[in-house]
């Protein structure tokens, strides 16, 4: 498997499935996907322990099986409980050295808002961040979060670190964001609710070429 960061960054949220179990949407959306080129984070933050566990072990199968890394959300325990890829730091997670004394062997990836959160994360060696809001969302409660533009990604790239670019991502504006310095496009709806997942990460691969 490809230690590179993925261009495509799937994150979970099994509430926006339309009633399909999340596993099996997964599943559509990574077929025909070249290994490498998409991962898939787990982050369902409901979930006890036990329950994140199941889900974890049902989604590492399935990454596996089409070459596709997989990060768990924060839960460091369960990431090394399931053999997956990485950890998703969000905000109150552990702090990435912190990370790596419990575990070297996992790939870190964080959340940013800010440039200035971007070069952090450079600075403690994190594979990759996503940023964003790059564009308007749908947020799932609380406050809107008033998004960067092109012109804020624009800034938070190029700090010596993978960013990809997330919130109000399409395959219609994820070249736009690859022409501004992103490394590749995360996503959570866009693809868990398509219709058809595979051809939806198709058409986001096919953006690829701009970079």
């Amino acid at each position: 498997m490809s230690l590179r960061p993925p261009f495509l960054y799937l994150i979970t949220d099994r509430g926006a499935t339309g009633g399909r179990p999340l596993v099996e949407v997964v599943a559509e959306a990574l077929a025909g996907a070249p290994p490498g080129e998409v991962a898939v984070q787990l982050r369902e933050k409901d979930l006890g322990g036990r329950e994140l566990v199941e889900l974890a072990h049902a989604l590492r199968q399935v990454t596996a099986a089409a070459g596709a890394a997989l990060f768990v959300n924060d839960r460091v325990d369960v990431a090394l409980a399931v053999g997956a890829d990485g950890v998703h730091l969000g905000g109150g997670a552990l702090a990435p050295a912190d990370v790596r004394a419990i575990a070297p062997q996992l790939r870190l990836a964080a959340s940013t808002h800010h440039p200035n959160e971007v070069a952090a994360a450079a600075r403690a060696g994190v594979e990759f961040v996503v940023f964003g809001p790059v564009f308007t969302t749908r947020p799932k409660g609380g406050r809107p979060v008033t998004p960067t533009g092109l012109d804020g990604l624009a800034r938070a790239c190029g700090q010596g670190v993978a960013v990809l670019a997330l919130g109000g991502i399409e395959p219609e504006n994820a070249a736009a964001c690859i022409a501004a310095g992103a490394n590749g496009v995360a996503c959570i709806r866009s693809v868990i609710c398509a219709t058809n997942s595979t051809q939806r990460v198709s058409a986001f691969l096919a953006c690829k070429s701009t970079r």
